[in-house]
């Protein structure tokens, strides 16, 4: 094939931006058709990648990552909640095992926090940051980093849908107790149990979140 001769004896760097397909059917001496069947065959092979009006570049195609700002118009509650359910129980697993002293007390303050909400914003907050420290606690800072990002989300596109009133979280709000379990079981460094504990207690967030939309909230 003309066209892998000729790139290698060039060896051009990543991202070169290729002739354009009738200059270089004249430099391989090739008719067009059979330069867009080398081309096509050696994008396939990963060795090259095109985009239309632009051009095509030596090497694989980038990846392109949406910025949270991107995302937060694409996604909605019901994604963010399903995301959430798969992420954060490995992530209270994580903590279970790698929790520290001063992490527990961090969490111990935090949970201490949603009890005194006098307000259901306060009390988000508190918990937002109850769930920060779950995650820092996993000292993984890649995985913090991951949950920082779905959190940014989460407070997008969620948050929006929370209590507008003044009223505080009632004496038996669901999430008091599963918090509690969450934090027995990363003290007492039950993997399985902190996964768990933290997947019940989403599922539940889900569930009220459901609720609140056909309630019209």
């Amino acid at each position: 094939m003309q066209l892998r001769a000729w790139l290698t004896r060039h060896d051009f760097p990543p991202d070169t931006r290729l002739p354009p397909e009738r200059e270089l059917a004249v430099i391989l001496g090739v008719s067009r058709g059979d330069l867009r069947k080398a081309l096509a065959t050696l994008e396939a092979e990963g060795h090259l990648w095109r985009h239309v009006g632009k051009g095509t570049f030596i090497g694989a195609r980038k990846m392109e990552v949406m910025s949270l700002a991107e995302i937060d118009r694409e996604t909605n509650p019901a994604e963010v909640m399903r995301t959430r359910l798969l992420i954060e129980p490995i992530i209270a697993r994580e903590a279970a095992l790698n929790a520290t002293s001063k992490h527990l007390e961090a969490l111990r303050r935090c949970v201490r926090r949603t009890h005194k909400a006098t307000t259901w914003r306060q009390y988000e907050t508190a918990d937002n940051e109850l769930h920060r420290c779950i995650a820092e606690a996993t000292d993984n800072r890649l995985l913090l980093a991951l949950f920082d990002a779905l959190n940014a989300v989460r407070r997008a596109v969620v948050w929006g849908l929370l209590r507008a009133n003044t009223d505080r979280p009632p004496e038996d709000h669901h999430s008091f107790a599963e918090h509690d379990r969450i934090i027995e079981a990363i003290e007492s460094r039950d993997l399985e149990g902190a996964g768990r504990a933290m997947y019940l207690h989403l599922r539940a967030v889900e569930r009220n979140l459901i609720e609140r939309d056909f309630a019209g909230d």
